[in-house]
């Protein structure tokens, strides 16, 4: 260390004029007048300043300055050329925090607009999409690099049926880089899907399902009973000997993605109901006979969700009972909202709660098809499983 150095070292350095400083460094920074003046000055920061410009001691807790005045000085002394060179010494470059951020916002902007994929691009241009982004991201660079790959997988979009661990690792080569959680993932699943569908019940697998992509594929499958398809498909011709022979059979998320079958159901009534028994009790008192009918088995997974889509825009007039629970009024706004279902026997003047029936508990939810439902549920105080006006829902089918 020159003789220079150590005697700025021994001026302005050291930790207990860190905080001068700073403040200093902030004066230096700014584009305005050259006079300012510090207060709340301690008694070493007054006394470094009193020993650079020359000036008698005080007690006062603050002094004015100037900037010019202190380069001056420094100059004099042969400690720097002038403040901010000294300050440079001692701590390293002065940054200004409002040019940092504006470089670091050209930046971002320079990698948002190397995106070309139209619904990429058009998460970029909205200023919730980018507080996604940037929250991805570890900056502007991390960011171009995982747009790039978010592209990539893009363009192989919409798929049918294709494993989710196949995509990622043919897209980006690791099978994982699109699990549940992943940058890769989260910015795909934003760019494609419309704000409605990123609710909390549109879990990773439904939403995968949405753009022909299977998640699991092989979970949870849908049951289903007599619902009409043409035989062109392993699905369909799966769903139509089942039909003729009056049978239940379960639909696989794969097969509905892969082959997605052709439903013959424009027109037609299909049934929904939430529970698997309903369906097997039709196909015990009816067979063949029975109307086309699948339940949910409660909330909606992936495979039920593409059921109900596919026979929604296959055609399909829609009819849903459930539970009289708060869960069972939850479940049936989502498939009456989401999917254009209407209610089955499923309002104010069926529910007939039994005293024997358990107690109704938990956070009240208002049915959105019946605004009398739920008060009535609430007075009651009870709730009125599907299975137990099986009778009545069935009675009236044929």
């Amino acid at each position: 260390m020159s003789a220079e150095s150590q005697r700025l070292q021994s001026l302005l350095g050291g930790d207990a004029l860190a905080g001068l400083r700073r403040r200093l460094a902030r004066r230096c920074l700014k584009a305005n007048a050259d006079a300012f003046t510090l207060g709340g000055l301690s008694d070493i920061e007054r006394s470094a300043m009193e020993g650079l410009l020359g000036r008698p001691a005080r007690t006062a807790s603050s002094m004015r300055l100037s900037l010019s005045a202190l380069d001056e000085a420094l100059a004099r002394a042969g400690l720097a050329t002038d403040l901010r060179s000294a300050l440079e010494a001692l701590d390293g470059p002065l940054i200004d925090p409002a040019a940092q951020r504006l470089a670091e916002e050209r930046l971002w902007q320079k990698a948002f607009e190397t995106v070309v994929q139209p619904q990429l691009r058009s998460l970029c241009a909205s200023a919730k999409g980018r507080r996604l982004i940037k929250r991805l991201a570890d900056g502007p660079d991390s960011a171009a690099t995982l747009l790039k790959r978010a592209e990539a997988v893009l363009a192989r979009l919409p798929e049918q049926g294709l494993p989710l661990a196949r995509l990622a690792a043919e897209t980006l080569g690791d099978a994982h880089a699109l699990d549940n959680g992943r940058p890769e993932a989260t910015l795909v699943l934003g760019a494609t899907l419309p704000a409605e569908e990123q609710d909390e019940d549109a879990r990773a697998r439904d939403r995968w399902a949405r753009l022909g992509v299977a998640m699991n594929a092989l979970a949870r499958p849908v049951l289903a009973l007599n619902l009409p398809a043409a035989s062109d498909t392993p699905s369909g011709a799966i769903a139509d000997r089942a039909r003729e022979l009056g049978e239940p059979i379960h639909l696989s998320l794969r097969g509905l993605l892969r082959c997605p079958p052709n439903w013959l159901v424009a027109g037609q009534a299909v049934y929904v109901c939430e529970n698997p028994s309903i369906v097997a009790i039709a196909a015990d008192r009816f067979g063949d006979h029975a109307p086309p009918m699948f339940c949910t088995d409660g909330m909606p997974a992936a495979a039920q969700r593409t059921l109900l889509r596919q026979l929604s825009d296959a055609g399909a007039g829609l009819r849903y009972h459930g539970d009289y629970d708060w869960d069972g009024l939850r479940i049936a706004n989502f498939v009456i909202d989401r999917f254009g279902a209407r209610p089955w026997r499923f309002g104010a003047v069926h529910y007939r709660p039994r005293e024997s029936g358990r107690v109704l508990e938990g956070t009240p939810v208002v049915a959105t098809w019946d605004t009398e439902l739920a008060p009535a549920m609430q007075r009651a105080g009870k709730v009125l499983e599907e299975e137990a006006v099986v009778d009545d829902l069935l009675d009236g089918l044929l």
